[in-house]
């Protein structure tokens, strides 16, 4: 299997399993933990945001994960980056809601579970392996930026190297 296939692959069953433990803890925080709303999403947020950094840097990114970062610094990462897509998810439901003035369950569902969904999720993606874990692609990028670019001398086809 591909490497890009596997790291999409994990990332994927990592956030599926975050997402349950966010469900399963908001519903019972709301019902048997007598819990309001705005608390017991807050609380179910921060356990799957945990859940899903511990997935990914004990799976998915075990092998790209910076030996010299801190881990502490990687999870408040984490946690903005997921913060970040819950906003997007959130901007999708306002434009349908308040500015398209698209009311019903139906269009709150699709463009806060559905579009927004999907939109968080490639931030979540981008963000999990450029900013949080830092893949070898993303730090070969980093350093083909840095490095000095081969030109081609005119008329000889050889490369010379300029900075």
């Amino acid at each position: 299997m591909r490497p890009g296939v596997r790291e999409l692959l994990g990332f994927a069953a990592v956030g599926v399993c975050a997402y349950a433990v966010d469900l399963g803890l908001f519903l019972w925080l709301r019902g048997p933990g007598g819990l309001g709303p705005l608390t017991a999403k807050a609380l179910a947020f921060a356990a799957g945001c945990t859940v899903a950094y511990a997935g990914n840097a004990l799976g998915t990114y075990r092998r790209a994960a910076d030996a010299h970062a801190s881990r502490l610094r990687q999870y408040a990462v984490f946690c903005a980056v997921n913060v970040a897509g819950a906003l997007v998810q959130l901007a999708c439901l306002a434009v349908s809601h308040y500015g398209l003035g698209l009311t019903s369950r139906r269009a709150d569902t699709v463009s806060g579970a559905v579009v927004g969904m999907a939109l968080a999720t490639v931030l979540r993606f981008w963000g999990t392996r450029t900013l949080v874990f830092r893949t070898r692609t993303t730090q070969a990028a980093r350093a083909a930026q840095d490095a000095p670019t081969a030109r081609t001398a005119p008329g000889t086809g050889q490369a010379t190297w300029t900075g």
